[in-house]
């Protein structure tokens, strides 16, 4: 996923699915607009269109396909809920004393997809964590501020680990291998791969209620 931010402040997310690049459009509510006072309600329950939607459902032939299709959907809908934002209200946290927001949660899973598929699943344990620091665990969130360097800079990172991890995934994939995680665990690369969906589809509940407080909208 890249992302940029145009003349108007807002967010553009641009979205990479089996190869291509589609652009999460915003149907309902576009540039930074604030309609907390409405609930804005999506398209029979969904956030898109169907022709807009860039998420698929192939029914995938084989687990590591399945396992892939549901990773890359989900990733999908963390960016669709950030799309057409301001910087202002990606860092707007949820309630005190909470740091959640939509900006810190795509900076938490860039961390994430580095920290499993670099540094646990390539074995490069040595690597420093993405957004974290020796005095401060949660910088991934409490560093999630107001800043367009800082969101550009989120962005960037989640989509250099998100192609990082597509490219090691595009090799031949035992999932029954055992690896040794950056902690120094063992595990296998089927668990850790389901754990990635895991983060992913708890996450991505959080970014539903953050968007709705945001500007009313809703829709999976």
């Amino acid at each position: 996923m890249t992302s940029a931010i145009g003349p108007t402040g807002s967010l553009r997310c641009c979205l990479a699915v089996a190869g291509r690049i589609r652009f999460a459009r915003s149907c309902l509510v576009g540039k930074g607009e604030s309609v907390a006072n409405e609930h804005v309600v999506g398209y029979d329950g969904m956030w898109a269109k169907p022709e807009d939607d860039p998420r698929v459902a192939g029914n995938p032939v084989g687990e590591l396909a399945t396992i892939r299709e549901y990773l890359a959907n989900y990733r999908l809908t963390l960016g669709m809920k950030c799309g057409d934002l301001s910087p202002e209200q990606l860092a707007a946290r949820s309630v005190p004393p909470s740091t959640l927001s939509l900006l810190g949660l795509v900076r938490h899973m860039a961390r994430v997809e580095h920290n499993w598929f670099q540094r646990s699943l390539r074995g490069h344990r040595d690597l420093p964590r993405l957004f974290w620091s020796p005095d401060d665990d949660d910088l991934d969130f409490n560093g999630a501020v107001a800043d367009p360097v800082v969101v550009e800079e989120a962005f960037a990172a989640w989509q250099a680990q998100i192609a990082a991890a597509d490219e090691w995934l595009d090799r031949q994939i035992d999932l029954d291998a055992v690896v040794l995680t950056a902690r120094g665990e063992q595990a296998s690369v089927r668990d850790i791969l389901i754990h990635m969906i895991e983060e992913y589809a708890r996450h991505s509940g959080h970014a539903d209620l953050l968007r709705e407080r945001i500007d009313g909208r809703t829709g999976q």
